[in-house]
């Protein structure tokens, strides 16, 4: 009986003293949690009004936000009475474990600080890579986000990234339209040409200098074939794109030009 009421005595004193340290843990994670949370949104309103780069203000965000958690949770245990030594011993061998687990994630992490130092673009670049295309809307630690033209969401892993070929479309202001336009064989060349000189200066945002680019490029199976090249304001290449070729669709006709198709010529001998 006397055992038992020293146990009895001995619980009652570890709950006491180790449930203080176990509540008084939870209110500090708890309010630590909080006031980061207020201090990320302090840094990025500082970042916002010193104008930094949008693509850094993510990066720099995120990595900020994770440095106080891991600085808020180290605290906490230290609350709780384990030994700091031995658990930085303990945390060391499990990140080494978890790093060559996580090795491709660590390459993202390096693959994403590159990008941000050498900057081959930027969040609002249109950009191709890793067999996708679309505007970069993040650029976050581990992956870049970008927004396709029919509105979905890609996510694309920074290592590949940093590593592979980039096609961004938004580096300059200048763009080349390519076209390849085909009429009959019997058709006009020389009037074809004429046809498509005027509709290239009638549209104002094809620009003059450099001057339209065409000429007679291949003499096909079904069409003779026009080459077209025009320079214009990046902005604006889709919309040409679009315009000039409904344009020819349209104006050819009326000259009496014709846009063949493919055919193929059966001569049977007997």
């Amino acid at each position: 009986m006397e055992y038992l009421e020293k146990g009895s005595d001995w619980i009652s004193q570890m709950a006491i003293q180790y449930g203080m340290k176990l509540v008084a843990a939870i209110i500090t994670l708890v309010i630590g949690l909080w006031v980061i949370n207020m201090l990320t949104n302090a840094i990025n309103k500082f970042m916002d009004r010193r104008n930094i780069d949008v693509s850094l203000r993510g990066f720099l965000k995120g990595m900020f936000n994770i440095l106080l958690k891991v600085m808020l949770v180290i605290s906490v245990i230290g609350m709780l009475g384990i030994e700091m030594t031995s658990f930085i011993a303990i945390l060391g061998a499990a990140g080494l474990a978890v790093g060559m687990a996580l090795s491709g994630t660590l390459q993202n992490f390096a693959g994403g600080v590159i990008i941000l130092i050498i900057k081959p673009f930027k969040v609002g670049d249109y950009i191709e890579a890793q067999g996708y295309a679309g505007t970069v809307s993040e650029i976050q630690i581990f992956n870049t986000v970008l927004k396709t033209p029919d509105n979905v969401t890609i996510v694309i892993p920074n290592g590949g990234l940093s590593t592979g070929s980039v096609k961004n479309y938004s580096t300059e202001a200048r763009r080349r339209v390519d076209f390849v336009f085909g009429i009959a064989y019997g058709d006009n060349y020389d009037q074809a040409k004429d046809l498509i000189v005027r509709l290239a200066n009638d549209d104002s945002r094809i620009l003059k200098d450099p001057a339209p680019f065409i000429v007679l490029s291949e003499l096909a199976d079904s069409s003779v074939n026009i080459t077209v090249r025009v320079w214009c304001n990046a902005a604006d290449y889709w919309a040409i794109k679009f315009d000039l070729t409904e344009r020819v669709y349209k104006e050819f006709p009326k000259d009496g030009l014709n846009i063949p198709f493919p055919q193929m010529d059966v001569h049977v001998h007997q």
